[in-house]
């Protein structure tokens, strides 16, 4: 179903599809016109699937979930907790990203961070099915004072770092050789809380058919005095991710939304 309805948004929904071609150009410009094509496609299958799946969060029980899903990496989080290190994971914004919070509530305390939606009913919705999880969620319209605070020992903080949300608290950084508006909020966060950051990345594996999280080793020399320093090391972990799985990436966000000075928009 999932399939036939990313069909059809592939062929009537020209908006989506231009903003994905668009991103696909840029971020592989290796591709012809013919695989980028075919990878647009399966992007919209792969949402329309997600959008279907979604529906597990909310009515699956926790036993049924946990049997679905799996970690790769997850030495990486036990050790720092071993430590007494509190952990920030950096979750890309896959097409899977909400089964991540599920996961890694079922086996440690989380929190983490959203955008607010202007609709909301969906913002509704967003935090209904994340608060089954977590312990708590914070719109990022209340600001880093409550997510800095409740960094701590033993809890894992999940957080989404790649969103261009514009030039405030930005930097231009590397992002598939394209000038990303990348968040500095990320290393003051994991700077003031004094925290691990752990890139990752929810993707849905056809061969298993689980959804797994792979959690990457913390970056090395994050939250340092260099904000663009850290912006690129971010991105570079994220896009390693996203290489893995490029068609289960959210290639329908304007990722390169923002530019810089007196460069004209690419969508």
């Amino acid at each position: 179903m999932g399939r036939l309805m990313g069909q059809y948004i592939y062929k009537y929904n020209s908006k989506r599809r231009h903003i994905i071609e668009t991103n696909l150009k840029l971020a592989f410009p290796e591709l012809e016109h013919k695989a980028r094509d075919a990878m647009t496609l399966k992007n919209l299958q792969w949402y329309a699937c997600a959008m279907l799946n979604y529906s597990l969060l909310f009515f699956a029980s926790n036993q049924r979930l946990a049997s679905m899903l799996t970690i790769d990496g997850q030495e990486h989080i036990d050790k720092a907790l071993q430590n007494q290190k509190p952990v920030m994971i950096l979750l890309a914004h896959s097409l899977m990203l909400e089964f991540a919070p599920v996961a890694l509530g079922q086996r440690y305390e989380c929190f983490g961070s959203y955008k607010s939606s202007k609709n909301a009913v969906l913002d509704w919705l967003i935090s209904k099915a994340r608060c089954r999880h977590v312990t708590f969620v914070v719109s990022r319209e209340e600001g880093l004072r409550k997510l800095v605070k409740s960094l701590a020992p033993g809890k894992l903080m999940i957080f989404l770092p790649d969103e261009d949300l514009g030039r405030e608290n930005a930097v231009f950084a590397p992002f598939f050789k394209q000038q990303k508006a990348t968040l500095t909020t990320t290393s003051r966060i994991a700077k003031l809380g004094k925290a691990v950051a752990m890139p990752a990345f929810s993707w849905f594996d056809n061969k298993t058919n689980k959804y797994r999280v792979e959690i990457l080793p913390p970056l090395d020399s994050f939250a340092s005095n260099d904000v663009l320093a850290d912006a690129t090391a971010l991105n570079k972990a994220l896009e390693h991710l996203i290489k893995k799985h490029p068609e289960q990436y959210m290639w329908q966000m304007k990722w390169y939304k923002t530019r810089p000075e007196n460069e004209a928009s690419i969508y």
